[in-house]
């Protein structure tokens, strides 16, 4: 059995909010750029030594900016799962989370390279239970539409 899936008219506000979480990993590599400089660590190294971090504050500082943008990596793709089969149910709800979702990975980004890992705490709770409700609403969204048994 097939059928046409139709979007919802507010639809595109979803799709801004899922663009808007691709600039992110701009702001991840500028602060990786700017870190790296300033660390003097040269490509292709991907993270300073423990002994490195542990004697040179900004060789320390490079590694938190790296972590940060490999834990945005790392969740973007679930996020955008999430965000787009949940706007399919509820647009406004998901485009709305997602957005609270870029804000505090945006915070966690900059608190994280700025203040090390304790500076990610406000941006990783935001953007944690955002992620955590859309998921839910994804389900949501899939299980109706399932064909009637």
């Amino acid at each position: 059995m097939s059928y046409t899936l139709q979007v919802p008219g507010e639809y595109g506000y979803v799709l801004t909010v899922a663009t808007s979480s691709l600039f992110i990993n701009i702001l991840h590599m500028l602060l990786v750029v700017k870190a790296r400089g300033a660390a003097g660590l040269k490509y292709p190294i991907p993270y300073a030594s423990q002994e490195q971090a542990g004697k040179d504050p900004k060789a320390y500082a490079f590694n938190c900016a790296q972590r940060a943008h490999a834990n945005y990596t790392e969740n973007l793709t679930p996020f955008l799962g999430a965000l787009l089969i949940s706007g399919l149910r509820f647009p406004l709800a998901a485009a709305g989370l997602g957005a609270a979702w870029v804000f505090g990975r945006t915070w966690y980004a900059l608190g994280y390279t700025s203040r090390g890992p304790p500076g990610r705490a406000n941006g990783f709770a935001i953007g944690a239970f955002c992620d955590v409700v859309l998921r839910v609403l994804a389900v949501v969204s899939s299980v109706k539409l399932l064909p009637s048994a």
